[in-house]
């Protein structure tokens, strides 16, 4: 007979004194490091411990005793089950001085090498309904509520709904009534498309069995007003398909763009799928306003499938930022590494003699490409590879050393052999633009062979989350 687990315990008045890791608050219990989610630094809680580990703990707030100061009541309904915006009960003073302090400590802790003070965070205007884009997930089992388990009353539950996935549940979705990440019409678009199928009765995914009807609705806006609607089927029924997107044409003759793809695969991706056009233009168009005055407004195709930042207003900051810092004096070669779509590579092309992107990812590219020349920019030159194999001295002696190399990685950061291929190159100065602090410190440790920072600069992309953009300057030491 196996031994029985011991219960774990419930922690009394514990004081939370910082926000941590995965926006989750930080406590010390035990010796240990305690993490809890949806916590505030000042709060007095106690908490039930729901995983132990040698050498910390993670817990569930029971009871607040005590309300931390930088506690604010949460807008949404949802809030504390979704994870989308796991900061929302924070004011929102006290998210952008944390999101600086975790790029302060991320190059203390990571980097370990000498910085000069970090400018101040650039905040948002638009703390709410900032997003471009939101994917929503059907589901034939949605989260209940312990409300609604309990309600006795109503025998019958409709179990589908159409909403995001609960954190660390690939086969639980909650559903959404209202979300305050997109701008109207997304909430009437998924509420009415949500009721419309179940009056029809169609099947809503199940991830566990893998089948079903319905399976995914992408909402694209855009700051000229054009709106994309992709709604992913999971089975193939030509009769359904109509009814459902003949229904979103009528409801909402506002849609620009509407789009269907049949995914029967076994993983959500759609980026290898066909993209069918059902009414309107392929793709959406967004403006951004150029680096320098008197440059023509820079204009972008966003097609299904196309990268475009989800937060356009802070996304021109952030570029702003990164053209600033590097004080271009018009006669430099830049390298564009992980470039994308080409949307920094085109911000900046106006300011130097040549840039040139490479990225991975071939219709990335192709977006790019296009982009170029519907802006009459001549300039730039694009290379699709994998930036580990791709740049190499070889690549650098045919198209010139660079002045200055702009890298904006994922959040994993660069490959060891880029950075390698950085170090050989020397430009004089380096723009590292990233997600994720943590993997930029560990890979301007290595950079500091050569290079020193000389400015660093947070941007918050994304209000009501921990997420912070950092970008750092950095030039090559004098010998």
């Amino acid at each position: 007979m196996g031994r029985k687990k011991r219960p774990l315990p419930l922690l009394e008045n514990i004081e939370i004194t910082d926000a941590g890791a995965e926006g989750k608050a930080v406590a010390k219990a035990n010796n240990k490091i305690l993490f809890i989610p949806f916590g505030a630094p000042g709060d007095i809680v106690d908490v039930q411990v729901v995983k132990k580990r040698r050498n910390y703990l993670e817990g569930r707030i029971k009871e607040i005793k005590k309300y931390s100061e930088y506690r604010i009541t949460p807008k949404c309904e949802h809030f504390g089950l979704c994870g989308g915006c796991k900061w929302q009960h924070l004011d929102y003073s006290y998210q952008k001085s944390f999101k600086q302090k975790q790029v302060e400590d991320s190059l203390n802790r990571i980097a370990k090498v000498p910085f000069p003070e970090i400018n101040d965070i650039i905040g948002a205007e638009e703390i709410f309904f900032y997003r471009n884009k939101l994917e929503y997930t059907f589901s034939n089992k949605r989260w209940l509520t312990e409300e609604e388990i309990s309600d006795n009353e109503h025998e019958y539950k409709e179990t589908r709904g159409l909403g995001f996935h609960l954190p660390g549940m690939f086969d639980k979705i909650l559903d959404i009534h209202h979300c305050y990440l997109q701008k109207d019409p997304s909430n009437e678009i998924r509420n009415a498309l949500k009721d419309y199928t179940i009056s029809k009765n169609f099947s809503f995914y199940n991830a566990r069995e893998q089948k079903g009807f319905l399976r995914n609705l992408i909402i694209r806006t855009s700051s000229t007003g054009d709106l994309m609607v992709i709604v992913i089927f999971g089975e193939e029924q030509p009769f359904a398909i109509e009814q459902v997107m003949d229904f979103l044409s009528v409801k909402f003759p506002s849609i620009s763009s509407l789009l269907y793809i049949i995914n029967t695969k076994q993983n959500d991706s759609i980026y290898d799928l066909d993209v069918k056009l059902y009414k309107g233009k392929g793709f959406i168009l967004e403006e951004m306003n150029p680096a320098k005055e008197g440059r023509d407004i820079l204009k972008f195709k966003v097609s299904p499938k196309s990268f475009y930042q989800t937060n356009p207003k802070q996304a021109w900051k952030l570029y702003k930022a990164a053209h600033d810092l590097a004080k271009f004096t018009g006669d430099e070669l830049v390298y564009d590494l992980y470039t994308g779509a080409g949307t920094i590579a085109l911000f900046i092309a106006p300011s130097v003699k040549k840039v040139i992107g490479i990225e991975s990812v071939e219709e990335a590219i192709q977006h790019a490409k296009k982009n170029a020349t519907e802006n009459n920019i001549s300039n730039v030159d694009f290379y699709t590879g994998d930036m580990a194999k791709f740049l190499t001295q070889e690549f650098i002696q045919k198209n010139g050393k660079p002045d200055v190399l702009l890298t904006d990685p994922p959040r994993a950061g660069m490959h060891p052999k880029v950075i390698e291929q950085i170090l050989l190159a020397a430009p004089q100065k380096i723009i590292y633009v990233s997600c994720n602090p943590a993997t930029q410190a560990r890979d301007i440790a290595i950079l500091n062979e050569k290079y020193e920072i000389k400015a660093v600069q947070p941007v918050d992309m994304f209000p009501q989350t921990h997420h912070v953009e950092n970008i750092i300057l950095m030039t090559l030491k004098s010998k």
